[in-house]
């Protein structure tokens, strides 16, 4: 029998078909190298030939984005690959009209681009591998910082909106230009549709019109995924974004894998807890948490994932239980 595509088997899987095996994939940051595209390309690339997962999830620094409007960050050794911001150039409701779209091609954003020529070059069409995009609303909580942003929303929400509109023209450039290096989608991560950080009327307001605007950019790439950051996600206010896969925290948050699976129109992607299964466990505890995903899912319309990014930390024997678990070896 022909050995299915990851192509093949990712698209069976959304379409809610048989496919040979779920398909898996786990993703990291790499701290330092992703301070320059070529050394961030040799790790993503070396990365995948030692687990082969079904996708790539390319996971560049949260700074790419807004590193142009001044914002600065650094390595100080957080276990996820994160690194902590040092300087935030939004500190008044008056900065955010003081941002200027930016061009895609140049600076950070450029440099971004060039990872994802070099991804394209040596994986041909034989990786699908999708860019991480934060939406609006996490980068302007980069440009300012979490409980300045809320502030500035909550009593300038005009200077806020201002700054969302800049910041959405610059993101919906990049995605084109992205579009054009082959990529197969988009990661869009999604950090403020939580009842801990704000109301849906304000997660209405602030977040789903350019939400919505991004995944425009994003429409006819076959693998958009959504992923829901945090706890007490708003999985029903989001759950009809047009992407063909939703990741969240399922193992810590509701709803549950087969609960999410019956609000989504594609596949759930998750099942493996970041911290607990995948740093702190042993290749049991993942293979058995892979077990019960794919047992809460029937096999059908699921990746095995984490709900984020695989500590750097993590043993490799982890890792690679969970790329044997599809596999039923």
């Amino acid at each position: 029998m022909t050995e299915w595509s990851k192509r093949e088997r990712l698209e069976a899987t959304i379409r809610g078909e048989s496919a040979d095996r779920p398909p898996v994939a786990l993703w990291r940051h790499f701290p330092g190298d992703d301070q320059d595209p070529h050394e961030l390309t040799t790790s993503i690339l070396a990365f995948q030939r030692e687990y082969d997962f079904d996708f790539i999830k390319v996971t560049p620094a949260s700074s790419f984005c807004v590193r142009d409007w001044g914002a600065q960050d650094r390595w100080v050794g957080n276990e996820e690959g994160t690194r902590e911001y040092t300087y935030r150039p939004v500190q008044e409701p008056g900065d955010w009209a003081s941002l200027q779209p930016l061009d895609a091609e140049c600076g950070a954003l450029g440099a971004q681009l060039r990872c994802l020529e070099l991804l394209h070059q040596a994986l041909g069409d034989e990786v699908p591998f999708i860019q991480t995009i934060f939406n609006p609303l996490a980068q302007a909580k980069n440009l300012a910082g979490p409980q300045t942003l809320v502030a500035h929303l909550r009593q300038e929400p005009a200077a806020v909106r201002a700054g969302l509109e800049t910041i959405t023209e610059t993101t919906v450039q990049f995605i084109e230009a992205a579009r054009q290096r082959g990529i197969s989608g988009i990661f869009l991560a999604v950090q403020h549709a939580s009842y801990e950080l704000l109301s849906e009327r304000e997660y209405q307001e602030y977040g789903v019109p350019y939400d919505r605007r991004i995944l425009e950019a994003a429409e006819g790439l076959w693998l958009n995924v959504l992923h829901l950051h945090g706890n007490r996600v708003m999985f029903d206010l989001l759950s009809d974004y047009p992407v063909q896969v939703v990741n969240w925290h399922d193992r810590e948050t509701p709803p549950t894998l087969r609960e999410g699976q019956a609000r989504v129109r594609g596949a759930v992607l998750g099942g493996l807890r970041q911290w607990e299964t995948m740093l702190r466990g042993t290749p049991d505890d993942v293979r058995r948490e892979a077990q019960d995903a794919m047992r809460q899912t029937g096999g059908r319309r699921f990746i095995l994932g984490t709900g984020c990014v695989t500590p750097i930390t993590a043993p490799w024997a982890n890792l690679r239980a969970a790329r044997e678990a599809v596999s039923g070896r």
